[in-house]
Parts: C-alpha cells; structure tokens; sequence
C-alpha cells in the first residue's frame, strides 16, 4: 500500500508517528499546504518510507498529480471538512482509494433550520456513490474516532451484542485541562464551531432524519475511568448521519459533553457572528482586507497540536446502546479512553488528536490486508466490527464495555 497523507498538523503528524510502528505499507507521502509542517511529522518519525511534500488541498488536480507521481492507491484526508470534496474527487479522478474522518459540510435548513435537515453531512459525497462502486473503488469515510470508532462499536452491538436495538447514542467526554489557558479547545475549532452550532440531526425509526436547536436534549452520563459525569447535548455528527445506513436502531443521536463555559462561548461568537465562515471586509494598512471571521477566532487560538505538555487528563468517545439480548432487556457503553499523559510519553501526541488518528491507521491496515473490503462510498459500520477491534487493541490501545 502506497499512502498520500492529506494534512500535517496535529492528527496527520499523529496519523504518521503511529502508522511508523507498522509494517504494513510500503511509502507514506505527507502533504501540506505549509511544507515546513510536512517536513516536521516526516522528520518526526525518522523512517525512510515517508516523503513530504507541498500541495493545497482545494487543488484538485495538483492533489491528483501527487497521487500519480507518487504511484499512491490511497488517500487519507486528515484536513478540515472545508477540503472533504476537493480531496475526494481527486482521489476518484486518479483511480485512489479514499479514507477521511469526517465528511462533506452540511447546509441548513432555508425555512426551518431546527425542524427539518437541509443538505445533510456526507450528502455530496453519497450522491457519488454509484461512481465509486461502477468503479470498484472504495471511500470510507468518516473513519477517525467520532465518527470512526464510534461506529465500529454500533456494528459491534449489532451483531455479537443484541438481537434488537431501542436506541444508539453517541457520548463524548472528557475531563481535561489545560494549564495557562481560561479558553483552549483540545481540537481545531474551526470543526468544532461547524458542529457544535449548526442544527443537530437525530434520526428515528419511521420519521428519518431531523433536526432540533443546538444543544437541545441536556443530559448528565457518567464516563468511565475516573472522567465521572458530564453534562451532554446534542451536537450535529456524522454518526447519526452513518449508522442509520446499515444499522437497525428505533433512535440515533450524538451528544457532546461540552460543559456550561464552553457553550456560552459558542454562543457569544455565534451572537457576534464570529462563527461565520464569509468573508467580511475590514480595514487594513495597504487597503481593505476580506478575512473569515472563523478563520480569525482560530488563528486567536493556540494550535490544539502544541498544547500536549500543558494538557491533564483523559478524554473518552464511546457509544451507548439499549435494546434486548435472549428477550430481555440490555444497556452497555462501549468505550475508549486516552490518557493525555500516556499519549505524550509514548507518542510525543496529545490524547485528542492521538485517540482521533489511531483509528484511520487501523483501518488502512485492515484495507492493506483485505480483512475489510469494498467499493462505494461506505461508512465503518458497512464493515465487520471484530476485526478493527482486535486490531487496535494490538495497536495497544484497548476498548472496553460497560454494562449499565
């Protein structure tokens, strides 16, 4: 397998520490549109089968040229969602193979943005999916944590766990700190605006996908492994978007465990409009300047890639089902947990952006080894559970479940 690597910060630079202990592909090519980053995550690792390079991934054919340069069969998208369909329409135009961690933007609703969906998340992309399978190539997408993992667990449920399943719920939290820092966000906070303020989607058996107001549904759910209870609500995700494809569940939903600051400040930048993603214009020494208000916020904002060594704690992703197994009722949590300070010691990678790459690499090597196989535009449910669990837990990193 000849890999081209889409994005050198903090995931794409973990994506290769990790991928580097493994022997199961013959060249990683790491690609940025700032070089000097894709030096460093090649330096980083010090091993001859990775090559960096430069491109800008809204560059479709300059990203097709690389891919046939470099004789790659797969891409792997570890840039923001602004790039999913650039990157994989040129992945289809050079005959590669394609795998991301999260999937084309959604649109909200024109007149009812809280009530019904608009253009759903992965909409683009599954309208593609006919070409894909015609041509015998594969696009998994949304393969990082949550979604990625999350929806290997949904698989898992459904097929050694219950015979029936009432509902999933995907539940995220953590207890982490950061020293120094009243604000930082442990991920890029482009993504986390763009989910965390657009409508959430849930989707129920007979009415299909809705959408309700941003952090609707409060609940408190006790994380594992010391985190304790959190507060969640409901956050639009590919998972809800996923699982609902090859999974029979009466109800799906996703909910963050954000905490009170945090959606306050989501609030004020949405109240102040800093959350947009269009350009205003503003006044600039050499004339006026057009600058994304979102793009501003972010660049205001530490990298969440340097903030490891000031980083304490774990964070968890994990999927919550309840359904019947022989005729009675059944409740578990499947869950992975990262301690921040086992990820820096051993990977040099904070726990956020270590927990969310593990799970592409995974899956490359269950592609390399055709344990997993496929054409179209498939989601990590459309595959067996079993494999990706055993293989991560070699990796070194074990899952766990949870009877509630």
């Amino acid at each position: 397998m000849r890999v081209l690597l889409v994005g050198a910060g903090g995931v794409g630079s973990a994506i290769a520490r990790i991928a580097a202990r493994r022997p199961f592909f013959e060249a990683m090519v790491v690609a940025d549109y700032d070089r000097g980053r894709a030096e460093a995550a090649v330096a980083a690792v010090g091993d001859d089968r990775f090559t960096a390079e430069r491109v800008d991934a809204n560059d479709r054919a300059a990203v097709g040229e690389l891919l046939t340069r470099h004789g790659c069969d797969v891409l792997l998208n570890a840039t923001d969602p602004r790039f999913v369909m650039p990157l994989f329409e040129a992945a289809r135009g050079a005959g590669a193979n394609y795998v991301d961690m999260a999937m084309s933007l959604s649109h909200p609703h024109p007149e009812r943005p809280h009530e019904e969906c608009g253009v759903k998340l992965g909409d683009d992309q599954f309208a593609q999916a006919d070409d894909w399978e015609k041509a015998g190539a594969l696009a998994l997408v949304g393969m990082g944590v949550e979604p990625g993992l999350s929806d290997v667990f949904a698989r898992h449920a459904a097929d050694e766990l219950f015979d029936t399943i009432e509902e999933i719920g995907v539940r995220d939290g953590a207890n982490l700190t950061v020293d120094g820092y009243d604000f930082a966000p442990s991920f890029s906070i482009w993504t986390t605006i763009e989910e965390c303020l657009n409508p959430p989607v849930v989707h129920e058996a007979g009415r299909g996908w809705f959408t309700t107001a941003p952090f609707s549904e409060p609940e408190v759910f006790d994380f594992p492994e010391g985190i304790g209870p959190v507060e969640c609500v409901n956050v639009e995700h590919e998972e809800v978007l996923l699982i609902p494809r090859w999974i029979d569940a009466g109800r799906v939903t996703f909910k963050y465990g954000l905490g009170t600051e945090f959606i306050e400040t989501l609030r004020t930048l949405h109240l102040l409009g800093l959350d947009r993603t269009e350009p205003v214009t503003v006044p600039g020494p050499d004339g006026p300047v057009a600058v994304s208000p979102r793009d501003v916020v972010a660049a205001c904002l530490p990298d969440p890639a340097t903030l490891g060594e000031r980083m304490h704690g774990k964070t968890c992703a994990g999927t919550w089902v309840r359904g019947t197994k022989d005729g009675a009722p059944r409740e578990v949590y499947l869950y992975h947990v990262v301690d921040n300070q086992w990820s820096m010691a051993e990977y040099g990678s904070q726990a956020v952006v270590w927990q969310t790459a593990i799970n592409p690499v995974v899956a490359l090597e269950l592609l390399a080894t055709s344990a997993w196989t496929g054409s179209g535009v498939l989601g990590p449910e459309a595959f067996p559970a079993r494999p990706f669990l055993d293989l991560l837990t070699e990796y070194g990193s074990p899952w766990g479940m949870r009877e509630q």
